[in-house]
């Protein structure tokens, strides 16, 4: 049976009134739009109700489905031990829904779970629901580091599987806004906050699913936001079909943004089929990316795909530049997918005969010896996007006002422990945090004496 119903809710503890305790007061607006959603959801009556939590157990390669047969939660951490709930799992939708995702090669399921027990973003929701509505099972499943187009794949795992079972099934998103709306809220403030509450407030209203896949990852960083992972399941689950919607509310008086929009599915529509549509376009964008590469991003790539295509180094190829052939200088090989980043790994000092040979190096380094990542497939090589950074000669520096974070990068130094940054990275705005960031990755404490030396960087992509 298709999905019936679909929600966008946000998650604050302290609208619960145990937890709140008069502060719930604050956000009515949201109070009053969750009780018409608890509403909706009873005369919908549905068997199943599938929460997507930002806060259930979350890995960077690995979407989690609830396992076993029911958990219970509460919010004793909140302040309110007598607010609790249990609830019995739909395990026939989740091992359905696991079969599901594994036919579209998607890594979802149910292993990995450290903590059974219900998480807030899951209780709140919950909270107003039961207040209308009782009968029905749960699946609780969380989001992942995994691209927003794989989520939204993901969600269509969903609609099969509820279709399969026939189920009467209702999807609940939860997930606040920006958490960056003002100076004095619990995150501060930053520009792209207002700026992405509005965007995904105006996609919810209109119903058009391709804006929250086209949001920029490095922007929503920026804006600190928690929910649009679960808002792209969800859309996910509603692909190719008419929705009418209904914005309840948005407001943020305390520095978070809350919004509440219901969605109520319709007849087939083959406009709406987001995820094709924007796999289309991430495909021209690649294409287009890939066809302005220079020389040194070429030489980059060339290398880390026969690497894994071939499992071998390439030699360097002829008629490379003489500046590519004759000059030894450090070099910085950087993969993004999806707009984040996939591997970087670089020489601060000259180790090869030359600079094509430390390109060819570091991107075989950069995409199968990163630590923090598990190393590039091959069904990966055509979603990359390179940056190649040649370092210059470094100069020492007596303190940060010697730095300039667009131009120069930063190694800082103590005995045998080094640490280096490039410069204009996204989110690194002042000397201060240039400098932070590399004495963290040297291990140097800011207490310690340390040496400094800056360094101008040729960036090609």
């Amino acid at each position: 049976m298709p999905i019936l119903g679909a929600f966008i809710v946000p998650h604050p503890p302290l609208i619960i009134p145990e937890v709140g305790r008069g502060q719930e007061r604050g956000i009515q607006r949201t109070i009053d739009a969750y009780e018409k959603i608890g509403q909706k959801i009873a005369a919908i009556g549905p068997e199943t109700i599938v929460v997507i939590s930002p806060h259930s157990v979350m890995y960077g390669d690995y979407i989690h489905i609830s396992p076993g047969g029911g958990a219970k939660g509460g919010f004793g951490k909140f302040g309110a031990s007598g607010v609790s709930l249990e609830k019995k799992y739909d395990e026939a939708f989740v091992g359905a829904l696991s079969e599901e995702a594994k036919r579209a090669k998607i890594p979802a399921g149910t292993l990995g779970e450290r903590d059974r027990s219900l998480d807030h973003g899951v209780l709140v929701p919950l909270y107003f629901v039961e207040r209308y509505f009782k009968v029905y099972q749960l699946v609780r499943i969380s989001i992942s580091g995994l691209s927003l187009l794989e989520h939204y794949n993901f969600g269509k795992c969903i609609a099969k599987a509820s279709d399969a079972l026939g189920r009467k099934t209702v999807i609940v998103a939860s997930g606040d806004l920006s958490h960056k709306l003002k100076a004095d809220g619990p995150y501060g403030f930053a520009s792209e906050g207002p700026e992405f509450d509005k965007e995904a407030a105006d996609a919810m209203e209109s119903g058009d699913f391709m804006r929250f896949l086209d949001f920029d990852e490095e922007f929503c960083e920026k804006a600190a936001e928690c929910g649009l992972r679960s808002f792209v399941e969800m859309a996910g689950a509603l692909d190719g079909r008419a929705v009418e919607t209904e914005f309840l509310s948005y407001e943020g008086p305390f520095g978070v943004g809350y919004a509440v929009c219901g969605f109520s599915p319709g007849e087939a529509d083959e406009r709406r089929r987001f995820g094709r549509r924007y796999e289309e376009k991430r495909q021209k964008r690649l294409a287009a990316v890939k066809s302005a590469e220079d020389e040194y991003v070429r030489l980059a790539r060339l290398s880390l795909e026969t690497y894994v295509r071939e499992k071998k180094p390439i030699r360097c190829p002829e008629g490379l530049p003489n500046d590519m052939l004759h000059k030894r200088a450090g070099v910085f090989v950087s993969l993004k997918k999806d707009g984040r980043l996939r591997g970087c790994i670089g020489t601060i000092a000259p180790t090869e005969p030359s600079v094509a040979d430390e390109i060819v190096r570091n991107a075989v380094s950069a995409g199968a010896k990163d630590p923090r990542f598990e190393p590039v497939g091959e069904e990966e090589l055509p979603l990359l996007v390179y940056s190649v950074d040649v370092l210059g000669e470094p100069e020492p520096i007596a303190s940060a006002k010697e730095l300039d974070v667009k131009r120069y990068g930063v190694i800082v130094a103590k005995d045998a422990r080094r640490g280096l940054l490039l410069p204009d990275l996204e989110g690194v705005d002042t000397p201060e945090q240039q400098i932070s960031i590399a004495l963290q990755k040297a291990g140097i404490s800011p207490n310690e004496r340390y040496s400094m030396e800056r360094f101008c960087v040729v960036r090609h992509k």
